[in-house]
């Protein structure tokens, strides 16, 4: 069994499982927003944090990162169990298309994998939904839980974006809003990280690969454990 898994928060700069492959692209028709709580790593059950989700957008595309693991049954179900916990705010798991070409009808990859929540506050009881721009701030600039505070987190996840060279102007706006709340000021890196071959691979590297559907993905797993 082989599987990829798209990042577009904190898996993004911060996988944190072992993985065989890394593409920089993105998926269509999704946004990036602060819309799901986060209770048990940057924020706490009485104080949540806010930390990204994505929200469907007909139009929309969401850049980020796609990682494969094939390394065999065990690495496979470990990295999928671990995923499966650090991801527990998310409460789906859907499957998408993901290219590496700006503007392509051609997908580079069917059948990713990406966590996702559910936009119901009654059946999904970490999603807070949209809120104004200067209250999601400050609920971001005071959170913090076990493995950090809030605010790092949209720093990092803004300076991600800046080093694969795909900047999210809601990422942007939110985090500098975030700083007007603490009294700074943003800090800009004054070069781009560069990007190595392994990473975003020559396009006559890249040919479509067809992943099982999930169902049957995680029953090979299960059947392997």
């Amino acid at each position: 069994m082989v599987f990829w898994i798209f990042g577009y928060g904190s898996l993004v700069w911060n996988p944190g499982f072992e993985y065989d492959e890394k593409l920089i692209g993105y998926i269509k028709d999704y946004r990036r927003v602060f819309d799901l709580a986060c209770i048990d790593h940057r924020g706490t059950p009485e104080k949540p944090a806010r930390t990204c989700t994505l929200d469907e957008s007909k139009g929309a595309i969401c850049w980020g990162a796609a990682y494969c693991v094939r390394g065999g049954p065990e690495i496979e179900k470990k990295a999928m169990e671990y995923l499966e916990r650090r991801e527990c705010e998310y409460d789906s798991k859907t499957l998408v298309d993901f290219f590496t070409e700006e503007d392509s009808l051609h997908p580079a990859l069917t059948g990713v994998i990406v966590f996702t929540s559910t936009p119901d506050k009654e059946n999904n009881k970490y999603y807070l939904g949209p809120a104004p721009l200067e209250e999601m701030a400050r609920q971001i600039a005071t959170a913090s839980g076990p493995c950090g505070n809030n605010r790092e987190y949209i720093f990092k996840m803004e300076k991600a974006l800046h080093d694969i060279d795909h900047e999210d102007d809601y990422i942007i706006e939110l985090a500098n809003e975030v700083r007007k709340v603490l009294g700074i000021t943003r800090s800009v890196p004054k070069e781009k990280k560069l990007l190595g071959p392994s990473q975003i691979p020559l396009k006559s590297h890249i040919s479509p690969v067809k992943i099982l559907p999930l169902p049957e993905a995680i029953a090979a797993v299960a059947a392997d454990s």
